[in-house]
């Protein structure tokens, strides 16, 4: 390129806020704009000469000389990153994800790639968090409905909602709340939600009944508020079915009176039984309904963010909800393990499967709880590692252990995983540098319902690791842990490549 031609260039260039760089055909980068030179992190004419693979990560290149050939050979405009996922590399080793656009063009007889690149950064964030919200929304065992604050005609209902109704969601938007309530009619559910409507309570909590498209009913518990959809007021109900938690207080109550009956003629320490038995099942209660409350306080107040300015407090109180709403689905699918694990109606299915996939799910939710500064060390060389178990109940153990990890260690800190396997057995450490188990109270750690004292303030049901060392007995294989007070623990699962 001619001297003239060239400072014309970087005079546009540099105005565009969109990266530029331009390579000949030996992928030389001859010329960048001030836009790329930022946001690859290099300074003014340092990127001049040096190959275009210094931009793009090392597990790209292959792929990326092969594309070149083929696009400088066909000389035509193509856009990539928009349908799939393209990953630049940053000088100081941090790679970002980018839509490149090419365009050929020849001066002097000679051909020269012209891409445009834009950092996609954010907005990929925004998608992610977007559909996780969706996701939450669709997915959640709960029943969530939002309807119409003057017609009481529903608007949306989740999955949750439709499976347990046996509505379709296009049959229950030609529905009134009514429908489903035959407990209520239109005069009451607006008596009902008149403090609501009249702003002097920010939610009403209450037991009803549901009716089934079947005709059958089950009872539930509601949690109602009031809140804006675009430009209109819209009421939104988050519905638990307590069918299970009736059945389950029921058996929890005749298990309990046992236990009690037991104690007392081993230990000879009735009070404590008893105090026990009521510790136990306030903690229940406490467990739900403090979490509840959070999700409709942080859903109340996102209705007044209404501003962009507000979009700080908003991802605040997003981010709270999603927390407590996946905390109460643990709890319940614990409930619901115990009561399974203890009429021996666990069916184990076996099947071959990766255990790179199954650490990466466990990885991935337990980031989500991961506290500032602190981080998990991915385990290394487990890519060609494989079992034949049942994926879902060892991730269910995994994710227990790495989650207590995060749990009760502090922020800045650091959670191990490490993975060995041999001829027969797989072996899991997970290791951390939290508060660590009392000595006193380390022989009671599996037991269920059981708690140790350093953590009674912290929130939790005790009944977590009694689960997991239940399914990986089933499944023939061991938990055990060595653990300091103050100075951490680690927990090792030992379990067979195959059934046993």
């Amino acid at each position: 390129m001619f001297k003239d031609d060239k400072d014309i260039f970087k005079i546009l260039s540099d105005a565009v806020s969109e990266g530029i760089v331009i390579v000949d055909a030996n992928q030389n980068i001859v010329s960048t704009n001030i836009s790329a030179d930022t946001m690859f992190g290099y300074n003014k004419q340092e990127l001049i000469g040096k190959r275009l693979n210094t931009l793009i990560p090392q597990n790209h290149h292959s792929k990326h000389d092969t594309y070149f050939d083929v696009f400088y050979k066909n000389s035509e405009k193509r856009k990539m990153g928009h349908d799939r996922d393209l990953f630049a590399l940053h000088k100081n080793g941090h790679q970002f994800p980018v839509e490149v656009g090419l365009n050929p063009f020849t001066v002097f007889d000679k051909t020269y790639i012209m891409a445009l690149i834009i950092d996609t950064t954010e907005r990929k964030q925004v998608e992610q968090e977007r559909n996780y919200l969706s996701k939450i929304f669709d997915d959640s065992l709960n029943e969530i409905y939002v309807f119409d604050l003057v017609s009481l005609k529903f608007i949306n209902a989740n999955y949750g909602a439709q499976k347990n109704l046996g509505y379709s969601l296009d049959e229950l938007k030609e529905m009134t709340l009514m429908d489903i309530k035959p407990e209520f009619n239109e005069k009451g559910i607006r008596k009902l939600a008149e403090p609501l409507v009249k702003k002097n309570r920010g939610k009403i909590e209450f037991e009803t009944i549901h009716k089934r498209k079947d005709g059958t009913t089950y009872p539930v518990y509601v949690n109602l508020e009031l809140s804006v959809l675009g430009e209109r007021e819209v009421f939104v109900a988050i519905v638990l079915d307590i069918t299970e938690q009736r059945n389950y207080t029921q058996k929890l109550e005749k298990t309990v009176a046992l236990r009690t009956k037991q104690l007392k003629a081993s230990l000879e320490q009735e009070k404590n039984i008893n105090e026990l038995k009521t510790k136990f099942l306030s903690l229940v209660s406490h467990e739900f309904k403090t979490p509840l409350s959070t999700i409709l306080t942080s859903c109340i107040l996102l209705s007044k963010y209404s501003l962009q300015e507000h979009q700080d407090k908003r991802e605040k109180h997003i981010k709270m909800i999603t927390d407590k709403v996946n905390y109460l689905n643990n709890i319940l699918d614990e409930f619901l393990s115990i009561e399974k694990l203890e009429a021996g109606r666990i069916n184990y299915k076996f099947t071959t499967f990766r255990l790179s996939k199954l650490i990466n799910e466990v990885v991935y939710n337990a980031n989500m709880l991961l506290k500032e500064g602190q981080q998990i060390i991915y385990p290394e060389k487990i890519e060609d590692i494989s079992l034949v178990q049942d994926e879902k109940a060892l991730e269910l153990a995994l994710s227990n252990l790495v989650h207590n990890a995060i749990k009760y260690s502090s922020e800045n800190t650091v959670v191990h995983l490490n993975i060995k396997q041999d001829e027969s057995k797989t072996t899991f450490e997970i290791i951390d540098s939290g508060i660590g188990i009392p000595e006193k109270d380390q022989k009671n750690i599996f037991h269920r319902y059981f708690r140790a004292e350093n953590v009674l303030i912290t929130q939790g049901t005790g009944i977590g690791l009694n689960i997991a060392k239940s399914h990986i007995e089933n499944l023939g294989g061991t938990i055990t842990f060595k653990s300091q007070e103050n100075k951490g623990s680690t927990f090792i699962l030992t379990i067979p490549n195959n059934p046993v």
